[in-house]
């Protein structure tokens, strides 16, 4: 060999090597890359996510009958009309003033069309004390939030005229509306107040501002490549907002956390007494391998949405999985040149009354070791009582009802319109989501398509589906009939999904389904939300078993050990199922739902559960991966099982309680938003990553090594033959390459 760079081994440790030699290089190749992305994505656009193809069944075929036959929908709008006291009804001379004045009124604001009365369209209540006025936006259904607040000044002002009535308006345009001047910027700013946050834990953890602002200038340049590629590989595979707080999430904490990995083990070379160039090898070496096997099993794991056929869990899962890899690509590339060029100016900017913290030998965290020394003196009472912890707060996850939430549950009584639904649903059952039938036929005029839809509205009430109106509306040159059916159950999605099923599978068959040639699929929100729950239903076992399989073959190739690949899935399976435990114990039962500001849900939101088991378990992948690593490192480097278990937890356990407190933090935040079903996530995911990196890695993970001893590194002799992607770097190794170059 001509010298020591070409002995080593390793695509993390020969990129690490080459970007310190060639520093100015690699940073201009990286905002190359940063800047062009931009550059591309902004040229390209963004396209979104097209509703009509983000599901599967009769809600798709609903939507593509409508698209295809060029009608817009517009946005609909009721007014309830309502006696206060019970004493006015409808038939009232005051109540029919109230209800002219009404129609009159969103009429003159121009911004309307197609306003009804109730008395021509019999949307009287049965009690003949409430009384719905009904109309359309004018324009595109996706922008009539921005236009209808002249309409609901003019029923505001109805409503001053008539103290006796409640006069409320409810519906698409006006709940568009009152959640963006609500909460238009509460997602917006917990995006934004992440950064600050994680800046700040990184200011505390390593007391310098440079040392601290690198891992963030990391993590949001491979956010912005990444917002780039978006709108490029959007012309593919359509993205949306969904997918880019998701990604700006994941994004924000492995690329943070990579940062960490690398950053802590360069520090800890030179505190050993390493010199720069040394530190940085060793480093690029070791803890950059560990985070191409963390960022390719991470990637993996979001490849598991791909499986769901859902548009919406597609776009985040790509989305996810190019911020993962640009990020593991970042760590790997560009960190090791900043700081080689650096030096020892990356302890610039250190905070006066943040002293280091001093830790024993070789970077050990004190605390971790008082930990440690307990677990591995009874590593089987440890195994019993962090296991059987885990499992009881798993347990209520087998009681788990997932189910799109409604308006109330979404935002409970915080907004006067959700108290609107909520009396509108009490006076008309399902007339806020009424279920919308779509029918197609040749020609909709003719008389057996005439008979059926007038049977259809017949039975749909007398079957008990619906308590009416039924309202059918004509699209005649497009030969398409609107069928809306109010459902029995109305805001109870229990009730209203058995009405649907009694639409779809009774009178159905028995009046539209008759005429031959005759398309009728059922759509709306009730039926919306039960079409995306079975497909989420059936897409469960494919994604579990990709991102579980996949995990344990590069767990198996990275760590050539058939014994780690099974503990790593099962405890991560662990993590995820204490993550679900604590949900319902929260949202579903109400356990110290209080403190969350969660009262009353009563379910988990559909999508959450396969959201949060991809997240977790790629995100939990890189502390495992990180310490899993190090563990192996010593153990290679001659230190018995159990010395290199201790040796591994304590000097990994800085970067990990570091990483975790910030994942924590900005989870956290979202924790704080009035959405449930936000909340949910921001719950579910830092109670999670919090279970993660203390219980599982800092106490069942060394205790369940330290009883296998040995047998951690068993690969049985038949599997030999698989492809060896270990590459170890030992540190000692790496410095002696450095430090006497061999010979010729």
């Amino acid at each position: 060999m001509g010298n020591g760079e070409t002995r080593v081994r390793g695509l993390a440790a020969r990129a690490g090597g080459w970007s310190a030699r060639h520093r100015w290089a690699a940073v201009g190749i990286w905002v190359l890359f940063v800047v062009l992305a931009m550059g591309l994505g902004s040229a390209a656009g963004r396209v979104d996510v097209d509703e009509s193809e983000g599901l599967k069944g009769e809600t798709h075929t609903a939507a593509r009958i409508v698209k295809d036959a060029g009608i817009e929908e517009p946005a609909g709008e009721t007014v309830l009309v309502q006696a206060k006291d019970g004493g006015l009804k409808a038939t009232d001379a005051e109540f029919r003033a109230a209800v002219n004045a009404v129609v009159q009124a969103v009429d003159a604001t121009g911004k309307v069309t197609d306003v009804t009365s109730p008395y021509d369209t019999d949307t009287v209540s049965k009690d003949g004390r409430s009384a719905l006025v009904q109309f359309d936006m004018k324009g595109d259904a996706e922008t009539a939030g921005e236009r209808v607040e002249p309409v609901l000044d003019a029923v505001a002002k109805v409503q001053k005229d008539h103290a006796d009535l409640r006069i409320e308006e409810i519906g698409g345009a006006s709940m568009q509306k009152t959640f963006d001047d609500a909460f238009g910027d509460d997602f917006q700013k917990a995006e934004y107040s992440a950064v600050p946050v994680a800046l700040g834990i990184l200011l505390i953890a390593f007391g310098a501002l440079v040392a601290a602002l690198l891992p963030v200038a990391l993590a949001l340049t491979a956010i912005m490549a990444t917002m780039g590629l978006m709108g490029v590989i959007s012309h593919v595979m359509p993205m949306g907002d969904v997918a880019n707080s998701v990604m700006l999430l994941v994004g924000l904490a492995v690329g943070v956390d990579y940062c960490l990995f690398y950053l802590r083990r360069e520090r800890e070379e030179r505190e050993a007494g390493r010199d720069a160039q040394t530190a940085l090898r060793i480093a690029a070496a070791t803890s950059g391998r560990a985070i191409i096997v963390s960022g390719v099993t991470v990637c993996v794991a979001m490849a598991g949405m791909l499986f769901t056929g859902i548009a919406d869990f597609e776009a985040m899962g790509l989305a996810s999985l190019i911020v993962v890899a640009v990020a593991m690509i970042g760590s790997i590339t560009v960190l090791p040149a900043l700081l080689s060029l650096l030096g020892e100016r990356v302890e610039k900017g250190r905070i006066p009354f943040l002293r280091r913290r001093k830790r024993n030998g070789n970077g050990e965290s004190r605390l971790w070791t008082a930990v440690l020394s307990g677990v591995l003196k009874r590593p089987m009472v440890s195994v019993v009582v962090a296991a059987g912890a885990l499992l009881a707060i798993a347990a209520p996850a087998l009681g788990m009802k997932t189910q799109n939430l409604t308006l109330d549950q979404e935002f409970g009584d915080s907004l006067p319109i959700v108290q609107t639904y909520d009396r509108v649903n009490a006076a008309f059952p399902g007339g806020s989501e009424p279920a919308e039938v779509i029918v197609k036929a040749d020609n909709i005029n003719s008389a057996d398509v005439q008979n059926a839809l007038a049977d259809f509205k017949e039975q749909a009430v007398a079957s008990g589906a619906s308590r009416g109106p039924v309202e059918i509306k004509l699209h005649q040159q497009q030969n398409l009939a609107f069928v809306y059916v109010p459902l029995v159950g109305g805001s109870d999605l229990d009730k209203a999904g058995a009405s649907l099923e009694k639409l779809r599978d009774e009178v159905r068959p028995a009046t539209l389904g008759k005429v031959d040639g005759l398309e009728a699929p059922i759509s709306g929100q009730v039926a919306g939300s039960k079409d995306f729950n079975d497909q989420l239903t059936g897409a469960v076992v494919p994604v579990f078993a990709f991102v579980v399989v996949f995990a344990f073959l590069l767990m198996l190739l990275s760590f050539r050990s058939l014994t780690i690949a099974i503990t790593s899935i099962v405890l991560n399976l662990l993590s995820v199922g204490a993550a679900y435990g604590i949900l319902v114990a929260v949202f579903q039962h109400g356990w110290g739902a209080s403190l969350v500001g969660a009262e009353g849900v009563g379910a988990i939101i559909s999508w959450l559960p396969l959201f949060l088991f991809v997240i977790l378990f790629g995100l939990s992948m890189d502390y495992h991966v990180f310490v899993v690593s190090r563990i192996r490192e010593a153990r290679l480097k001659g230190r018995t099982t159990k010395d290199a278990i201790q040796h591994g937890v304590v000097t990994t356990a800085g970067v990990v309680t570091s990483a975790a407190v910030i994942m924590v933090a900005v989870f956290a935040i979202f924790g704080t938003l009035s959405m449930q079903s936000m909340k949910q996530m921001g719950v579910g995911l830092a109670t999670a990553v919090l279970v993660d990196a203390t219980i599982i890695r800092g106490v069942l993970l060394p205790a369940v090594m330290a009883l296998l001893g040995e047998r951690n590194w068993y690969l049985p002799k038949w599997l030999d033959r698989l492809p060896d992607l270990t590459h170890d770097e030992a540190a000692d190794v790496v410095a002696h390459e450095v430090e006497e170059p061999a010979r010729v």
